[in-house]
């Protein structure tokens, strides 16, 4: 549970909730997991942020090129936090009620711009290395709760999907290496995760 809610002050009783006794049942550490969660959401929420500073700051004619490639991880980023924030609640956990607690809590460095912003590799490598810990993140969500957790597991893999391809868009534009990257059919699409959250790029 997170510290921002004392369930005791309630004058609702916690009710049973058969859904959280299976994935104890499975061997699940529920506690445990909400902090995964939380602290990963936490990070999708700032990595959002963070982005579109580092979009404004894509400059000059390479920059405009890319430009519409960080918009596309930035706006997927978002609904991420869209697609598993219902989720949390439902484990019984909650997003903190101080958003300056829910940043420091991220469960990834924040994605600042560098000092020398105007050449833009330093950007995609600050880029790069933002969806490489949200891959760790959610990979380690995804450890735990597979074959025991199968909401939790089917959200965290499809948001895992997504940032897979998200580093190697990063990676071809740094390193010159092939990767699958198509244009999305619109920014943000999130091919994987669109229908999970509650709110879509429209």
């Amino acid at each position: 549970m997170t510290d921002d809610i004392d369930y005791a002050k309630t004058s609702k009783p916690h009710p049973n909730i058969v859904a959280i006794e299976v994935l104890k049942k499975n061997g699940v550490d529920v506690d445990k997991l909400i902090k995964l969660i939380t602290a990963g959401v936490g990070a999708e929420f700032t990595t959002y942020y963070y982005y579109t500073i580092l979009r404004m700051h894509c400059t000059g004619l390479e920059g405009e090129g890319i430009k519409e490639i960080v918009e596309d991880a930035r706006i997927e980023d978002r609904n991420h936090f869209e697609a598993m924030v219902p989720r949390l609640y439902e484990l019984g956990g909650a997003l903190p009620r101080d958003i300056r607690k829910f940043a420091d809590q991220a469960g990834c460095p924040d994605a600042y711009l560098p000092e020398n912003w105007e050449d833009i590799n330093s950007i995609l490598k600050v880029l790069l290395a933002a969806e490489q810990c949200a891959i760790r993140s959610w990979g380690e969500v995804c450890d735990m709760t597979a074959g025991k957790d199968p909401r939790t597991y089917d959200i965290a893999q499809r948001i895992m999907q997504e940032e897979v391809e998200h580093e190697a868009w990063f990676i071809e534009l740094l390193s010159k290496r092939p990767s699958g990257h198509f244009r999305r059919k619109f920014a943000g699409q999130s091919p994987h995760t669109g229908a999970q959250g509650s709110l879509i790029h429209l």
